[in-house]
Parts: C-alpha cells; sequence; structure tokens
C-alpha cells in the first residue's frame, strides 16, 4: 500500500491504480454486454427491453453500497495520509456491516413491493412478466451485490487493489459463464439472466470475506472483521455517510434520470427501447473505463490530501483528467467508424441496427468529457466535500439531464431525448471546470500553475 501511494512518478502511480480499477470495470461491461447479448438470443424485443428496465434498480441497489463503499474508502485514504492507522480499520469494519445489514433489509422490501417496482421502472404489458422475473432474483442477491461493490472501494483504499480486481472480474467471469448456461443451455431468460448476475456477486462475496479472514489472521489491522471490532461512533458514521450519500446520490439520481428517459423511449415501443438499451450497453464502454480510472485515483488524491500534498494532488489530477479525455475520444472514433457492426451483434432487424447505429453515435459524443467530469466528482468525494460531490450529482441528473430529456423530446422526439446526454455532459464539463478551478484557487494551489 505505500510503495503505491507514495510513487513519485504520477503517470506510473495512476496506472498502478487505475488499470485496475478500469480492468474491473471492464469486465463489469463484458458482463453486461454479454448478459443482453444472451437475453437477445430469445430474439424476443420485450426480453431485451425488460434487462434494459430493470438496469436502473440494479444500480440503486449498489448505490446503497456506494455509501459504505465509497465513503468509507475516502474516509480510509485521508485517515492513512494522516498515519491514524487503528481509526482506518475501524472504519472498515464499520463498513462491511454496515452494507450487509442494508442488503437485507432491500431484499426483504425489494420482494414486497416487487409488482409496483416493475411498473415505476417503465414496465408494460408486454414486458411486465418478464422484468418481474428478472427482479425477483436480483433484490434475492441484494445483500451480496451491496458487499461485492462496497468491499472494490474498500479494498482500494487499504492498498488491496490487486484482490479488489480479482474479486470484480471472479464475480463478472462466474456471472458470463451461468448466463451462457442459464439462458442458452436451459432457457431461463430473463430469470437465468438475473440468477447469474446474484450468484455471479455471492462468489465475489465469498472470495473477498476470505480475503478480509487471511489479511486479520497475518495482523493487519486496516482489515478487520470480526464482530467484536465492530465500534462505530458518531463522527466515525457521520464521515463516512456524508461523502457516502453523495457518492450514492450518483447511481440513484442516474437510475432515477434513466427510469424518466426509459418512460420516454417506452413512448416509441419495445423496439425503440431495445434500440436504445443496445446504444447505451455499447456507450457504457468509455463510461466504466472513465468511472474505473477516477475511482482508482481517488484513494490517492485522497490520500495526498491527508498529507498536505497538494501540488502532488493537483499534478494527479490534471495527469488524470488527460488521460480520460484521450480514452474518451478514442471510443467516439471507434462508435462512429463501427456503430453498424457492433449494432449487428445484438440485432437481426435492419431498421432496428440503423437506429441504434445512429443512437450510439449520437451518445459517443459526450465520451470525452466524461474524463473530466468523473475525475472532478472524484476528486470532491476523496477530499470530503459532500456538498460539492452533491451539487455535481444533483446537476448532472436532475436538474440538467431530466428536463433535458422532457424539453428536446417535445421539439425532436426520440432523437431529442437520445441527444439529452451529450447536450447535459457538454454542459456540466462547463460548470465543473469553474468549480474544480475555484477549490483549487481557493486552496492556494491553482491547477494552472501546478507543473
Amino acid at each position: 500500500m505505500t510503495s503505491v501511494y507514495e510513487e513519485k512518478n504520477n503517470s506510473r502511480a495512476i496506472m498502478r491504480v487505475g488499470l485496475p480499477a478500469m480492468l474491473g470495470q471492464l469486465t463489469t461491461l463484458i458482463y453486461n454486454i454479454a448478459d443482453t447479448f444472451f437475453v437477445s438470443l430469445t430474439k424476443e424485443p420485450a426480453t431485451i427491453a425488460a434487462v434494459t428496465l430493470c438496469a436502473p434498480i440494479l444500480l440503486i441497489i449498489m448505490s446503497i453500497a456506494c455509501i459504505f463503499g465509497m465513503g468509507g474508502s475516502s474516509v480510509i485514504a485521508r485517515l492513512l495520509g494522516e498515519e491514524k492507522e487503528k481509526e482506518s480499520g475501524a472504519t472498515m469494519n464499520f463498513c462491511v456491516y454496515g452494507m450487509a445489514i442494508a442488503g437485507i433489509i432491500t431484499l426483504v422490501l425489494g420482494l414486497i413491493f416487487l409488482h409496483p417496482l416493475a411498473e415505476i421502472s417503465g414496465a408494460d404489458t408486454d414486458n411486465i412478466t418478464y422484468t418481474c422475473d428478472y427482479l425477483k432474483w436480483i433484490f434475492a442477491g441484494a445483500p451480496f451485490i451491496m458487499l461485492a461493490n462496497g468491499f472494490v472501494h474498500l479494498f482500494r483504499s487499504v492498498g488491496l487493489i490487486k484482490e479488489g480486481t480479482i474479486g470484480l472480474i471472479l464475480g463478472n467471469v462466474i456471472n458470463m459463464v451461468l448466463d451462457y448456461m442459464f439462458i442458452a443451455i436451459l432457457g431461463w431468460g430473463t430469470s437465468g439472466a438475473a440468477l447469474a448476475t446474484s450468484l455471479g456477486f455471492v462468489c465475489a462475496t465469498i472470495y473477498y470475506i476470505s480475503c478480509m479472514i487471511r489479511e486479520e489472521h497475518r495482523g493487519n489491522q486496516l482489515v478487520p472483521l470480526a464482530p467484536g471490532r465492530f465500534s462505530p461512533n458518531a463522527a466515525m458514521i457521520r464521515n463516512v455517510v456524508s461523502i457516502g450519500v453523495p457518492g450514492a446520490l450518483i447511481t440513484v439520481l442516474m437510475s432515477v434520470s434513466n427510469i424518466v428517459l426509459n418512460n420516454y423511449i417506452g413512448i416509441y415501443g419495445s423496439d425503440a427501447v431495445a434500440s436504445c438499451g443496445i446504444a447505451y450497453k455499447l456507450d457504457m464502454v468509455p463510461i466504466l473505463l472513465s468511472v474505473g480510472l477516477s475511482q482508482g485515483v481517488a484513494p490517492l488524491v485522497g490520500y495526498c490530501y491527508g498529507r498536505n500534498e497538494k501540488k502532488r494532488m493537483s499534478d494527479l489530477m490534471k495527469c488524470a483528467i488527460l488521460y480520460g479525455v484521450i480514452l474518451g475520444a478514442v471510443f467516439t472514433f471507434v462508435f462512429m467508424l463501427l456503430g453498424k457492426p457492433l449494432a449487428a451483434i445484438f440485432l437481426q432487424d435492419e431498421a432496428l441496427i440503423i437506429q441504434t447505429e445512429y443512437f450510439l453515435r449520437v451518445l459517443s459524443l459526450s465520451a470525452p468529457l466524461l474524463g473530466i467530469i468523473n475525475m472532478i466528482t472524484s476528486y470532491f468525494q476523496a477530499l470530503g466535500k459532500a456538498v460539492k460531490s452533491l451539487v455535481v450529482t444533483v446537476l448532472r441528473n436532475a436538474v440538467l439531464f431530466i428536463p433535458g430529456v422532457i424539453l428536446l423530446n417535445h421539439f425532436w422526439k426520440i432523437n431529442g431525448v437520445i441527444a439529452a446526454q451529450p447536450v447535459v455532459e457538454a454542459v456540466l464539463t462547463v460548470i465543473c471546470l469553474f468549480m474544480y478551478g475555484k477549490d483549487m484557487k481557493a486552496s492556494g494551489n491553482q491547477p494552472s500553475t501546478a507543473h
């Protein structure tokens, strides 16, 4: 852990923390695409639509884990920068048990309100049955979904970067194998897809817990698992939640905005939902890689902040943002060039393929901007500046996006709905750069003068 956090070469440090996180996100993306691919083998647009409609609910479940995972990671990294290892371990223990309890509560409430949640997600008479089948197994696995997603962040913050990535990859690989078995061989459709997802997270959780037990036996006080070490206090809970809630709201509000988006797309029928679903799945490649880079670098930024190394923190941010912009630009070029063959992997109907190609090209316009937005959002989270992180989140997914979808739909119908994402991201990029520059100036370290 120390060798990673004290790496003097900023580019090398970013690669050491960022690449494993990006690799983990990439396997998550591959699983998502594989999930859609196997479901598409049914050749029923309603089943593809059901998986698309359920995605926001799954994101909300994951977002609850972010309260403890991202919030705990930010607190732990700063405590380690201040050389407070005992407090770091106590925070880790609290976050693990917090996720487990929240997962059980979500399981119970989700199964009780299954049908109303499916309707809120935008399900109609064509796909309501498929949607409920999917959600049933997702809620059944909620405790493991939360633990597995939270462990990734917590492990990175205490230097277990390799273990965090292995667990994420393990869960996603198992998920894909089970997808093939349950959908392609057994023909379980959306139920099989959801069951495979939950079982993948079960396996990842078992791996993470075994790693914690091993580390505890080795005397690593940063990762205590024993219930006897569960000793949260008001300050600890407040510190974790104050950062975790804005982090969770990123996903929650994204899910809410996706639900609004799905409802507006649903106006144009299941074919449109299926086409948009494929385009958004493919567009998740640059999105998740950008998220992986920013989340991987965040503990490093928090560590520098805890040690009051402001110049190094500024240099890390500039370098990470540059990498993110370049990465996004590459994917914009690829999607512009190969949109149609990529869409044809999932669809057979020529009209849907052409429509999906167009949607993908429009969505890809925002890819370079993600490197700026996601890194600045992670910067505020890493420094414990919850209000600023929350402002970016609310602007992105509520204040700008939802009215944007409604307004653009009014003028340009479904084309306007799809265009909402790049339009909003362009506006938000300007706002984020202004907020970041103002924050760095206030801290006495102008990003423009750091070299």
